[in-house]
């Protein structure tokens, strides 16, 4: 069950790469998004075929960054606990178009998203959470995720 969640966190990350914010976007986006259209037109821009099934890696990655204490995961320790070099790791996440760094991007919006749903965190607390060292750091792919900065954001909906 969880690594079919991850994989759909994956290919939803993958259809929203280029818009951070589809909740925040319009109604046309939204409904190309949910019909399917962005998906083909987000094939043909970029030559790519993003409904190709995901390699055991990229679900195993996946699912250790969901579950784990992202403050501490680095793409070392997760390629050791998955018994490959950071080599290996780095080649079979490219085979799927995709990288550590992205994944882990990815992990900390959708937890970040499942946090503010629960109850609303302040900036420090919710960097902490996710694992980032500098607050700012936070604040920026805050900004890049929703297109809203961190207080807008809370201003708008809570």
């Amino acid at each position: 069950m969880a690594i079919m969640q991850s994989a759909e966190l994956l290919r939803r990350a993958r259809l929203t790469a280029g818009n951070p914010a589809p909740h925040i976007r319009s109604e046309a986006r939204r409904e190309a998004l949910s019909s399917g259209r962005a998906h083909h037109e987000l094939e043909e821009s970029s030559g790519r075929n993003y409904l190709q099934p995901l390699s055991r890696t990229t679900d195993r990655v996946l699912h250790i960054l969901l579950s784990g204490d992202l403050s501490r995961l680095r793409s070392e320790s997760v390629a050791e606990s998955l018994g490959i070099s950071c080599t290996t790791l780095r080649r079979r996440l490219r085979g799927d178009h995709t990288s550590y760094q992205f994944l882990l991007d990815r992990a900390r919006q959708y937890r970040c998203e499942k946090k503010l749903r629960e109850r609303w965190l302040p900036g420090k607390c919710m960097a902490d959470e996710l694992g980032y060292l500098e607050v700012n750091s936070f604040y920026r792919a805050f900004r890049r995720w929703t297109g809203l900065s961190y207080s807008q954001y809370k201003l708008r909906y809570h």
